[in-house]
């Protein structure tokens, strides 16, 4: 039996990655910035077959609240084998009409809360002998595309973080899997910061015919239990992650023709 930390478990990715450890029979302990939404989700997951749930809800934009928040789930059961740093946002304005407070919001909930959580869990995790981290990054992660310059970045910025932070605590038992999703069907477009910092509050079509939650849930499981390095997920919108890396050129090209929605 696990104790495992997800956050970002209130819907999508991570309300599936929850129900897929609750199945293990793992202790579970989710945070979102909402208590009212994680409490369905707890019980779900000791319906099926969790052997205990803590909700932790914590607004991740809040840098102070974020050493509290790891002192919280690190008593809940003790040690954390596992944490799954999935909580995110998106947007779905161009580089004009993308503020830097947008550009802040946006970092702070994707880059530099899973980096003030995952710096300060290693150390804890070294010292009980390992663990795993794992971080939800993107395709946006790897190549940018129109409509995305604040979440993208945040994204290709994680993947510096923590392979810096694998290199330094591979020795001591600590393993890192990058979550890479391309399309998968949430709400992450619903909920995307738009023009003037409004929700942009529509489900892109391109999320609408993505990979179900429950199938990336499956795929994130087995990879992070195996302490894979990475783990992609979604569908035939995957390939460009291989043509950035064999002919970048041409991916520049098309990822100017990409639908940013």
């Amino acid at each position: 039996m696990s104790t495992v930390w997800i956050t970002g478990a209130s819907s999508g990715i991570g309300e599936a990655v929850a129900y897929a450890y609750a199945a293990k029979g793992d202790r579970l302990i989710l945070t979102s910035s909402s208590r009212e939404r994680l409490e369905p989700v707890a019980s779900q997951c000791l319906e099926k077959g969790a052997a205990d749930v803590r909700v932790l809800a914590c607004d991740l934009r809040d840098p102070e609240a974020i050493p509290t928040l790891v002192k919280s789930a690190w008593s809940a059961f003790g040690p954390i084998d596992t944490a799954i740093l999935n909580a995110g946002i998106s947007q779905r304005t161009t580089v004009e009409d993308t503020s830097m407070v947008m550009v802040r919001e946006i970092m702070e909930v994707n880059f530099f809360a899973p980096v003030a959580i995952g710096g300060a869990l290693a150390p804890l995790m070294a010292a009980e002998g390992g663990g795993r981290i794992a971080v939800t990054t993107s395709i946006a992660g790897k190549f940018g595309f129109p409509l995305r310059c604040g979440y993208s970045s945040s994204k290709f910025a994680l993947y510096g973080y923590f392979e810096t932070l694998r290199a330094e605590y591979h020795d001591k038992g600590i393993s890192v899997t990058f979550i890479c999703p391309g399309r998968v069907r949430t709400n992450i477009s619903v909920n995307a910061l738009d023009k003037g910092g409004r929700r942009h509050g529509e489900l892109d079509p391109g999320q609408a015919g993505g990979l179900e939650p429950v199938v990336a849930a499956r795929r994130i499981e087995k990879a992070v239990r195996l302490r894979k390095s990475e783990v992609l997920v979604g569908g035939k919108e995957l390939l460009m992650v291989h043509i950035k890396r064999f002919l970048p050129g041409l991916c520049s090209r098309l990822a100017r023709k990409v639908s940013a929605v």
